[in-house]
């Protein structure tokens, strides 16, 4: 459905720029930006894939990854078509890189109905990047939160102020995906972004925004598995966010046009675990692997293990009232309180 876009601006000769991303696209008229569902339709900036939902399904929030937000709970993930990146490795291509608009019709109300009717606390806009069709996904947040549900981006972090602006207060929880440690080799290579530097602007206003982050860097062999490179991110985050980030190395798999790389290796991404533990990250942990230590809260202070998961799902809650180490008494930066819910697992609905 044709919506018109909020984050624009108009130009000369009738050209727009669109301030949703950090691409900052101008589009002369009847023409789309770099993700083509943003396009300038006699001199105004319109989204065509409002409420075009091309996947859906309820989740648990580990699965995002959310570790220190909402523990236990479930989640309605939704997304739409197209993206701002060009990742050819990307395991959601089939929506992510068509070039038509496909998906089911679900106005605002009608996504969070779905959430309630399958019992999820929150809406996670994810499998495409969400700040395309932010306009969208602030519609759906502001009734969500009237039901008490909780809103969250799955985010490459190419945002930009105005789009922070417009999700402070509508979104409560951002994951930050870089790709392959925000190495510059990796994005001219494989066509992603020309400039990781506003990815780091954008974590910087998040935090000034009051928008829980977490970070997920998923380690690409050959290409963005640099040792440096994650001690650089991990020392800025330390830096820059606080110790207390969680910060996610999340094992590659082979997909859409990377076929020929292999899996990250568990020995790699145990080193870049080991890095940002050295360089005073917190929590860190390690995804997508069958090895679970790495996936459980341990407590910073005396190391006592507080939260113990089986890949996606809490397996064992271990923190006392008030989210404390229930050894030593150090308090655990975890948001809500856990869901204690039965198993969750993966229910999709289209």
């Amino acid at each position: 459905m044709k919506k018109p876009a909020q984050l624009w601006e108009k130009l000369q000769s009738s050209k727009v720029v669109c301030n949703a991303c950090a691409r900052r696209c101008q589009i002369p008229e009847g023409s789309g930006g770099f993700c083509y569902i943003r396009r300038n339709i006699g001199g105004k900036l319109y989204l065509l894939s409002y409420g075009m939902i091309s996947a859906l399904q309820v989740d648990p929030i580990e699965k995002k990854p959310f570790y220190h937000f909402m523990p236990g709970s479930s989640v309605l993930g939704l997304g739409t078509s197209s993206c701002n990146f060009g990742c050819l490795f990307c395991q959601n291509h089939n929506i992510s890189k068509d070039r038509e608009i496909n998906g089911v019709e679900i106005a605002p109300v009608e996504a969070v109905s779905i959430a309630m009717k399958y019992g999820a606390e929150g809406i996670a806009f994810t499998y495409n990047e969400p700040t395309i069709f932010i306009e969208y996904a602030i519609d759906v947040a502001k009734i969500a939160h009237k039901n008490g549900i909780s809103t969250m981006f799955v985010s490459n972090g190419y945002l930009t102020k105005e789009s922070i602006r417009l999700m402070k207060g509508n979104i409560d929880a951002v994951v930050v995906d870089f790709k392959g440690n925000g190495e510059r080799i990796f994005s001219n290579k494989f066509e992603a972004i020309a400039d990781e530097k506003p990815i780091f602007d954008a974590l910087l206003e998040l935090k000034a925004a009051g928008i829980h982050v977490e970070i997920t860097d998923l380690i690409i062999p050959r290409v963005g598995d640099s040792e440096e490179a994650c001690r650089k991110l991990a020392r800025w985050v330390v830096r820059n966010l606080g110790p207390d980030i969680p910060m996610h190395f999340n094992r590659f798999h082979p997909d859409y046009k990377m076929t020929d790389y292999n899996a990250t290796s568990f020995d790699t991404l145990k080193r870049h675990y080991d890095i940002a533990k050295d360089e005073g990250v917190n929590f860190a942990y390690i995804g997508n692997v069958p090895d679970t230590t790495y996936s459980n809260t341990y407590c910073p202070n005396c190391g006592s293990e507080c939260i113990e998961r089986d890949y996606m799902h809490v397996r064992k809650w271990a923190l006392a009232s008030g989210n404390t180490c229930p050894n030593c008494g150090a308090s655990i930066p975890i948001i809500g309180k856990y869901a204690n819910k039965p198993r969750q697992e993966t229910v999709s609905l289209y």
